[in-house]
C-alpha cells in the first residue's frame, strides 16, 4: 500500500465549511433550549428563525461609527414574533425578544463569545482538533457612553448563507446578480439579491473599520508599510466602481417602478429602490472613512509614540486565575491561590510592637498642644444628675422582704407585700430576684458578706398583674468563707444570665451597686437549689 493512500491531505475547503456550520450552532441551540423556559411555553416560538430576523436587524441599522440600539431591536422583531404566537400577550413577545438577543450576545459567559471544536487534517497528514471562536453580535461603546450593538463577519456570513469568500468578489457577484434579475423582471429574485449586497456592503465597512480601530489601540498591530494601504487602494477602487454599478441599476429600478401598471410589482420595485439607495449611501460614508484612513494612522502614530511606555494589562481574576484554578487538583491549586493571598493581602502589621520602636515611642516627646490647635479652654462642668432608679428608702424595705435566712418564701408573695407598701419597692424586690437566679459567691466572699440571696425555679409560673416569668423561691444562704473544699483551678458554673422573671424595668442603677456590690460582680456562683427546695418542702 502506498503512503498517500494511508494519510489525508489537509483540506481548507472543508475547514472553512465546518468554521460556517459551526456560526449556525448558536441559532440552533436556541430552539433546543427553549422548552427549559420556565417563565413561558415558547414551544410555539420558532427561536432559529427570530435569531435570523435579529441578526438581519442589528445589521440593517449598523453605520460605520455606530450600531443598533437594544431597545429598537427588540420593537422591531416584536411584529416578526407576534406573527408566530398572536393570541400571546406582547409582554411575553417582549421577553422573547430580550432572550433572543441576549443569546446570540451570549450574556453570562466572561468573554461573551462561542466556541466550537472542528476537526481537520495538518500538513503532516494528521488529524487535529482545533477550538473556533467567534462572535454573532457584540457590543460596543459610543463616545457618549451609550451601548450599541454590531453584528461580525460571521453574523453576516450566517444571514447571506456563504463560507468566509472574499468579500469585493461576493459583493460585485451580487449586483451583477441583481441587475440581470432586474433586467428579467424577476423583481421577487432581484430583491432577495439587493439585500445580500446591502450586507456585503455592511461587511466590508466592518472589516474595514476594524483595521482603523486596531491603528487607534495600537498602529504597531496593523501593516501600514503594505497591507492596509493595498486594503484602501482596493477599497476606493471598489467603491467607484460599485458607485457607477449601483447608480445604474438605481435607475433602471426606479424606470421599472415609475413604469409598472401592477400594484404588485410596483411594490418590489419600490423597495429595491430604497434598499440601492440604502447601498449607495453606505459607500458614500465609506468612502470618506476610508479617504481619512491616512490621516488618522498620522494622528495615531504621534499620540502613541508621544505617550510613553504602555501599561500593563489588568489581571481577569475571573478568568485568568479562579476559572482555571478551580479545574486543577487541590494539590495543584494551592500553590497559586496561596501566591495570589500573599501578593493582594498587602504587609502584615505585627500586633506586638518591637523593642526599638517602642523604646523610641515611649521616649518621643510630648507635643505642645498650643503649637497645635493653640489654647485649650478649661470645660464649664456640670454636677452629674442623680440616675438612681430607687431611693434609700426603697432600698431598706426591700432588704427587709429579702432577708429570708430561714424559711424561703414565694416571689408572688413578696411582690404582693411590697406593693401594698409601694409599688416601686416591687419592681425593685423583682430585679433583684432575678439577679439572685445567677449569685456572684465570689463578690461576697472577697467583700467579706455573711449571705447571698439565693433563686430557685421550680417550675412554678408566677401570678402576677405586672410582672410575668416563673415564680422563684427565694432565699439567704450563709456564705462559708473557708475554701478547704474547693479546687483553686476551677470555677463554678452559674445558671443563666437572664432570669425567668422581670417587667423590662430600669436596672437598680448606682444605689443599688452602692449597696450590694456582689449583684453586679462577674465571679462564680453557687449552687444550693437541693438545700432550698429541702426547705421549702
Amino acid at each position: 500500500m502506498r503512503a498517500d493512500e494511508t494519510t489525508a491531505d489537509p483540506d481548507e475547503g472543508l475547514a472553512r465549511r465546518l468554521k460556517a456550520l459551526a456560526c449556525t450552532a448558536p441559532l440552533h441551540d436556541l430552539d433546543a433550549r427553549k422548552s427549559k423556559l420556565d417563565w413561558a411555553d415558547a414551544t410555539v416560538y420558532q427561536m432559529a428563525e427570530i435569531g435570523l430576523h435579529t441578526i438581519d436587524q442589528v445589521t440593517i441599522a449598523m453605520d460605520f461609527d455606530t450600531g443598533a440600539d437594544h431597545h429598537q431591536v427588540t420593537r422591531r422583531l416584536l411584529p416578526f414574533i407576534a406573527a408566530q404566537a398572536p393570541d400571546r400577550t406582547t409582554d411575553e413577545h417582549t421577553r422573547v425578544a430580550r432572550w433572543v438577543l441576549d443569546n446570540l450576545i451570549n450574556v453570562g459567559t466572561t468573554d461573551r463569545g462561542f466556541r466550537r471544536v472542528y476537526g481537520a487534517v495538518d500538513a503532516d497528514g494528521r488529524y487535529r482538533r482545533r477550538a473556533f471562536d467567534f462572535k454573532l453580535l457584540v457590543e460596543l461603546a459610543a463616545p457618549d457612553g451609550e451601548v450599541y450593538l454590531r453584528a461580525t463577519d460571521e453574523a453576516i456570513n450566517v444571514l447571506v448563507g456563504a463560507l468566509d469568500t472574499d468579500v469585493e468578489s461576493a459583493h460585485i457577484a451580487a449586483e451583477v446578480k441583481l441587475e440581470n434579475l432586474i433586467t428579467r423582471g424577476r423583481l421577487a429574485d432581484a430583491k432577495l439579491a439587493a439585500e445580500q449586497a446591502r450586507y456585503r456592503t455592511v461587511q466590508y465597512g466592518e472589516i474595514l473599520r476594524a483595521k482603523l480601530d486596531a491603528t487607534r489601540r495600537d498602529v504597531r498591530s496593523v501593516d501600514w508599510e503594505r497591507e492596509l494601504p493595498e486594503l484602501l487602494d482596493s477599497a476606493l477602487t471598489h467603491i467607484e466602481s460599485r458607485f457607477r454599478a449601483e447608480t445604474a441599476i438605481l435607475k433602471n429600478i426606479t424606470a421599472a417602478r415609475d413604469e409598472a401598471e401592477d400594484p404588485d410589482h410596483k411594490r418590489r420595485a419600490a423597495e429595491l429602490v430604497d434598499i440601492v439607495a440604502d447601498c449607495i449611501r453606505r459607500h458614500t460614508q465609506l468612502q470618506n472613512r476610508l479617504q481619512a484612513a491616512g490621516a488618522v494612522f498620522r494622528a495615531e502614530q504621534d499620540r502613541q509614540q508621544f505617550s510613553g511606555p504602555a501599561q500593563r494589562a489588568a489581571v481577569d481574576v475571573f478568568g485568568q486565575l479562579l476559572t482555571p484554578t478551580l479545574d486543577l487538583p487541590l494539590a495543584d491549586a494551592l500553590a497559586p491561590v496561596e501566591a495570589y493571598f500573599r501578593a493582594g493581602t498587602g504587609t502584615t502589621v505585627p500586633s506586638v510592637p518591637s523593642l526599638p520602636s517602642l523604646v523610641s515611642l515611649l521616649l518621643r516627646p510630648a507635643p505642645e498642644r498650643e503649637h497645635v490647635v493653640g489654647e485649650v479652654p478649661d470645660p464649664e462642668l456640670q454636677p452629674a444628675e442623680d440616675t438612681d432608679a430607687f431611693t434609700d428608702e426603697q432600698w431598706r424595705q426591700a432588704d427587709a422582704l429579702l432577708d429570708l435566712p430561714e424559711v424561703p418564701r414565694r416571689l408572688s408573695g413578696l411582690l404582693e407585700e411590697a406593693r401594698s407598701a409601694d409599688p416601686a419597692v416591687a419592681r425593685l424586690v423583682a430585679l433583684r430576684a432575678v439577679h439572685a437566679y445567677g449569685p456572684e459567691v465570689g463578690g461576697a466572699l472577697r467583700q467579706s458578706q455573711g449571705s447571698v440571696l439565693l433563686a430557685v425555679d421550680d417550675g412554678t409560673e408566677l401570678d402576677d398583674p405586672e410582672i410575668g416569668g416563673a415564680d422563684l423561691l427565694l432565699m439567704a444562704a450563709v456564705v462559708d468563707g473557708d475554701p478547704a473544699g474547693e479546687d483553686p483551678g476551677t470555677g463554678e458554673t452559674g445558671t443563666e444570665a437572664d432570669g425567668p422573671a422581670g417587667d423590662g424595668e430600669d436596672q437598680a442603677g448606682s444605689g443599688g451597686a452602692e449597696r450590694e456590690p456582689a449583684l453586679f460582680d462577674d465571679t462564680e456562683a453557687i449552687d444550693d437549689t437541693g438545700a432550698i427546695e429541702e426547705a421549702a418542702l
